[in-house]
């Protein structure tokens, strides 16, 4: 997956940093207005942004509450569909088996990560399951853009609760 990574990082634009940059935005909510683990999504469906999450995993006491889900109910209440075709999801974190699942049921088009989940992750770390020739739709998967930013704010966050 490194090597993958690796090639896809020079194809970043300006735009997946903007929008990276803001999902990078709501870890930090996520950690500093909720004491959540920070992670942060942005969904975006050409040039607009139809998404917005961050773990609320705590807050809700909810288990499913990852920002890629608060993201894409958001998504769907907004656009009174549960299918996104086509659109793009910037998440801080390389999303969990959940997570993956339902942005294959969603239709995402492709996911662009931060820092890899090398416990968890199901882009590609543990799992392959955006790109499961065994499913009737697969995601294009891009990691590692801003990677360092997240993987520090990750790391201070665990680092302070111990």
């Amino acid at each position: 997956m490194d090597e993958k990574n690796n090639e896809a990082s020079a194809s970043f634009s300006e735009q997946d940093a903007h929008y990276m940059r803001r999902a990078l935005q709501l870890a930090a909510h996520a950690r500093d207005a909720e004491n959540e683990v920070p992670v942060g999504a942005v969904l975006v469906q050409g040039e607009e942004i139809i998404g917005l999450g961050w773990n609320r995993n705590i807050t809700l006491n909810d288990p499913t509450a990852h920002a890629e889900i608060q993201a894409l109910r958001a998504a769907g209440e907004k656009l009174s569909n549960y299918r996104m075709t086509g659109a793009t999801l910037y998440v801080t974190l390389e999303p969990c088996a959940m997570c993956a699942m339902a942005l294959v049921h969603a239709r995402i088009g492709r996911v662009v990560y931060a820092a890899t989940d090398p416990k968890t992750g199901a882009a590609g770390s543990v799992f392959d399951t955006l790109i499961s020739e065994r499913h009737n739709h697969r995601i294009q998967v891009d990691g590692g853009l801003l990677a360092e930013e997240s993987s520090t704010m990750l790391r201070e966050f665990f680092r302070s609760r111990r």
